[in-house]
Formats: structure tokens, sequence, C-alpha cells
């Protein structure tokens, strides 16, 4: 925040003052969307680090794509300052490791080495060689002993690692954390104030007056300042080789202007399937896989990949190219398509990297249950407002033979709690285009896509315009002037909630059957088109093949899934589980029947 000030950003002496206090501009850790000139939200550990090798990808493309011959329009090295503690956390490893394979020479690394964490010690429980790990994931590693005071040492080496091109550089440095305070090298300055006393200590020592606060001498403003003019006139040339850039390249230049701005394609919503029930059932992974193509060869800022899950989550358009360094053979780096192998957690935080850096549309997959490995990277994609998109297969029992270390049953309550998000369970085709266009018009929020592994029919009355309203009446069964029931399906359960209705349609009951694939934009209508829809006065249920937690804001009656799944062929557990037609249309009798004797209470009230 200091440097902030000095360089003239939107952080005034009273925005200081206010460091830590409520609807201030310095809140405890920097956010990206609160502050002028912070670029990541960073606060869990670990997480900076990550995100700078999602800039760093960010640019190699961006460079591969656009630059020309004598036009270095993208050329930005992406510098990370990391603690002890950063590289202590597991994403840091898994974001590293894919680093150094991708050869990121565009990427510096300055860790701080102080050898304290809250604790106390880093001798309680980190003593590896740092360095030997970073040169084991392939990076240029360097050393300065004495970072209280060799400037000069640290020069030399930030200049040397901008010089390696084909490695991503870790710089150690070796610091006093607290240096020159009464508890320097102790974990007493790690987080708690100096203390008054100690304070003015360290005034003295550096040639301040102790008895001044918040007071900046006139020459470090002018010094600072000066800086902050280099940087303008920097930024005037790179303005001038652009705009020569835009004669000599102007369709490249359009092109690059539209994805700075944030716009997309004109006509891009148009190259999305439509179906009608007549067309075949098939998974909606299988549909995304369908929509992903059509919305790669629209959109090129569209980038992303799989954690080792390509085949089935069936993310790799025909003709992709992997992003991959030349010297493997594998590809290059104006290739759209990442392999992140087996690293969720850092696949995530890489996303929310690219999608800061801008010019890039992210999106990173693997099975739904598996989010759970990159909670901590997909909750900053939320607070920070970053669309990142995150297309997960394999939704529910539904998967079968995997059993329940693959089965999401609470994963979807924890993703729908997530304030900012946009969960969605589409049930067929139209409703998977619908998601697909959400996640893209969505700017400034991530969404979770989650797919199914078995086939689904193409419903009758689901249509794209409908579904991005998050919910929507899809049909009525049955042929009584007044409603009996109201079933409300998501994503796999759609299906069978309209075979329950016309089971129940049978029985002479008269039952609407509502899709519900996206709550929280149903959540966002008006009261009026809400209540349209759950129908108030109508006993309702909902019918979901994971946890029932949250559908009571909703429903009268959730039917869901409030164990752990099983291992077996997925028609069987759907039967296990109660979740048939059959199943449902006999419990269904029963709500019916309880309140016919029952007020029925209105729900999903906002006051």
């Amino acid at each position: 925040y200091v440097l902030l000030h000095l360089l003239g950003y939107k952080v005034s002496m009273d925005d200081l003052k206010n460091f830590r206090q409520l609807n201030s501009v310095t809140p405890g850790h920097p956010e990206k969307t609160h502050t002028d000139g912070i670029e990541v939200t960073t606060g869990p550990l670990g997480q900076g680090i990550a995100n700078a090798v999602g800039m760093a990808v960010a640019e190699r493309h961006l460079a591969a794509t656009f630059n020309q011959p004598e036009f270095p329009i993208i050329d930005n090295t992406v510098f990370a300052i990391v603690g002890d503690g950063c590289l202590q956390e597991g994403v840091a490893s898994e974001a590293s490791s894919l680093a150094g394979h991708l050869e990121l020479g565009n990427l510096v690394v300055l860790y701080d080495s102080n050898g304290i964490q809250i604790d106390g010690s880093t001798n309680l429980g980190f003593t590896e060689d740092v360095l030997k790990r970073y040169e084991s994931y392939g990076w240029h590693t360097l050393e300065v002993a004495d970072g209280d005071n060799d400037l000069v040492g640290l020069t030399r080496a930030i200049e040397t690692a901008k010089a390696v091109k084909n490695k991503p550089s870790i710089i150690k440095i070796t610091t006093t954390i607290g240096y020159g305070a009464a508890k320097a090298g102790s974990a007493g300055v790690h987080g708690a104030p100096l203390g008054a006393d100690s304070l003015a200590a360290v005034k003295k020592l550096f040639g301040f007056n102790a008895d001044q606060k918040f007071v900046v001498p006139e020459d470090v403003y002018k010094y600072y300042g000066e800086r902050a003019a280099q940087g303008a006139q920097t930024e005037k040339v790179w303005n001038e080789l652009l705009a020569k850039y835009a004669q000599a390249h102007p369709k490249l230049h359009a092109e690059l202007s539209r994805r700075l701005e944030g716009r997309l394609p004109e006509g891009w919503e148009d190259v999305l399937p439509r179906y009608s029930p007549s067309d075949k059932a098939l998974a909606t992974r299988k549909l995304s896989e369908t929509a992903l193509s059509a919305l790669a060869a629209k959109i090129p800022e569209l980038m992303g990949g799989s954690a080792d899950l390509t085949g089935s989550n069936l993310t790799r358009w025909k003709d992709a190219v992997d992003f991959q360094p030349e010297s493997t053979e594998l590809g290059n780096y104006a290739g759209r398509y990442l392999r992140f192998g087996v690293r969720e957690h850092g696949m995530a935080a890489i996303g929310n990297g690219m999608a800061a850096y801008g010019g890039v549309i992210p999106f990173t997959s693997t099975f739904l249950n598996f989010i759970s490995y990159a909670a901590g990277a997909s909750r900053l994609s939320a607070l920070s407002k970053l669309r990142v998109l995150y297309i997960m297969t394999h939704d529910s029992i539904g998967l079968g033979e995997d059993g329940p270390t693959h089965q999401p049953i609470e994963t979807m309550a924890m993703l729908r709690a997530t304030p900012n998000y946009l969960n969605f369970r589409p049930a067929d085709g139209n409703e998977v285009s619908a998601a697909y266009i959400s996640a893209l018009q969505h700017s400034d929020r991530p969404s979770v896509l989650s797919l199914t592994r078995q086939n689904l029919p193409q419903l009758e009355g689901s249509s794209i315009e409908q579904a991005l309203k998050g919910g929507y009446s899809l049909h009525t069964y049955g042929s009584g002037s007044k409603l009996d029931l109201l079933i409300a399906g998501t994503g796999s359960e759609t299906s069978i909630a309209v075979d329950a209705a016309k089971l129940l349609a049978e029985q002479g009951l008269t039952v609407k059957v509502v899709s519900m694939p996206c709550l929280e934009l149903f959540s966002a209508q008006s009261d009026e088109y809400r209540h349209s829809v759950l129908t108030p006065g109508v006993p309702s249920i909902s019918v979901e093949a994971l946890s029932t937690f949250g559908w009571h804001k909703y429903v009268h009656c959730p039917i869901g899934i409030d164990t752990f799944g099983a291992s077996g062929p997925y028609l069987e557990l759907y039967e296990l589980f109660g979740l048939t037609p059959e199943a449902i249309s006999k419990k269904a009798l029963k709500i019916v029947d309880y309140y016919k004797s029952t007020p029925v209470p209105t729900l999903a009230l906002e006051f």
C-alpha cells in the first residue's frame, strides 16, 4: 500500500491511516477489485505464485499470437514476491512444476527467505533445500546472501534472471524479518505492530524523526514521482509502437484491441447448437464438447485444458494445438490447449492468473468431485470477480462404478453457497448451450458447468432463452385445471422428474415440471417471475442426485442423497437411492396427501 501511495496510485495518506478499517481501500489482505493497482487477490498463501504462472502463460500465448517482426507488442516479464509460507503450500508446488515444464522464461520469482513463519522458525518444519527443489522443476536458480543490504547484488540477480529465456527463475534472497526492530529475526514482528518504542528506534536507526507519523519527505515523493514519469514515458513509447502496429497489421491490431477491451466476437452466441426432443440422447459432457468446439472456433481467446482427464472431460476440440514450448515438439505457445497434469488446485490458480492478465478467457476441467481439491483457488475466482469456466464432468452417482470416492454429494451445495458463483447443472443440449452463453456473458463471475457421464434425452419444452433465466416451467402433465404438485429437477434428474410426472398424471394428478439449471440466475429474477414458475400454494418437491442442502428455500420436500454414494452400475444406484420415477411418484403422493389437510407455505420470499 505504501508503494502504491508513493507511485501515485489512488491510495492516499488517509487511506494508509485507515489500514484494516471498515470500508477502507487498504484491507487486511489486498483485493483485486478493491484497491487501485492490485492485480490479483492472494491472501491465502501459495496463490500468488500460482497466479503468476497463469499470467506468464497468458503473456507467452498472446506474444506468440500477436507479435510480429519489429513489433514486440507483448513482451513483459512477470514478477512475483513469495515467502517461506508460500512455498510450503501444495498449490505453489503444482504451479511451479508446470511452469518449469512449460519453460516460462518470462517469469521471475523473488523468494524472501527470512526463516520465520507464524509459529516461529522455519526450522520447526521447513528445512528442505528450496533451490534444489526448483532446480528439479526445471527452473533457473540464483541466490542473494545479504538481502538486507546488497541492493547491487539483488539488481544483478534480477537482470541475470531476465536474460534467461527458456526457464523460469527463482532468486532466493536471505533477509531479516523486521530488520532494524528490537524483535528483528523473530516471529514477534510477523503480522504484529512493532509498538511505539520499537517503532521509534527503527525510525532513528534509518535517520527519520521518531516523533513524526505518516510523514513522507518531499525528496522521497520526488524520487517516486520521477520513477512514475519514467513508467509513463515507457507507456508512451509502447503506445506509439502500437499505433505503428495498427497500420502495419490492422487485422491483428483490431483483434488484440477487441480482446483487451473485453468484447466478444460479433454473433458468437449463434454458433451454439439448438436441440429438439427428436434429437439423439447424449451425455451433457458430449453436448459440452460440441458447444466448446463451436465456441473455440469463434472465440480465439478461449483457452484452457484438463487436469489429466481430457478423454473423459471432452474438452479438446479436433484441431486444437497444445500450449507447449517448441522444444518439446508437442505444440507451441500459440496453442490454446493446456495439459495441466494431475494438479487441480494449481490448475484453478493458474486459470485465475490467466483471467487477471487479460486477453484470454480460461477454462479448466476435471471431475466435479475434484473441484474440492481446487477450492482454495476456485473460491478466489469468485472473490476476485474473474471469468474462469470450470467444466466439471461426472457430476453425480451417475458416474457409476468409480464409487463414493468420485461421486460428488456435498460438492454442489458448497459451490452454491459460495458468493458470486454461477453453478449450472444442465438437463439437455439447449441448457448446455445456455450455460455457455451465460458463463461467457458474465465477465465478472466464475461459472461451474456440471456435466453427466450418462446419456440424457432432449426435453420437450426446453429452450436456450428459458434456461438463461436459471429456472423455468418445462411442461405440465395431466388434464386438471388446478395443479396438484410441482416437481423441480436439475441435470440428469430433470428427465426423471418428467417420467415421474407422467406416472402421476396417469393416476389423475396434474403436475408441473420445472427445470432449474442454475439457482443463482433463477434467484436473480423478479419476484413475479419466480412465483410464476414455483407457483405459490402448490406442494413442491425437488429431485437431484446430490445433497438436499439448500433446496428448502425453493421446495417443500427435496429428494436427493444425504449420504455418500456407492459403487455399481448407475441405473442400480438410482434405484438404490430412490431416484427412479416409480419411487419419486410414491413419495410425491404422500406429500400431496399431507398438504390436503395442511396449509401450503409460500417459499423463496425475499424481504
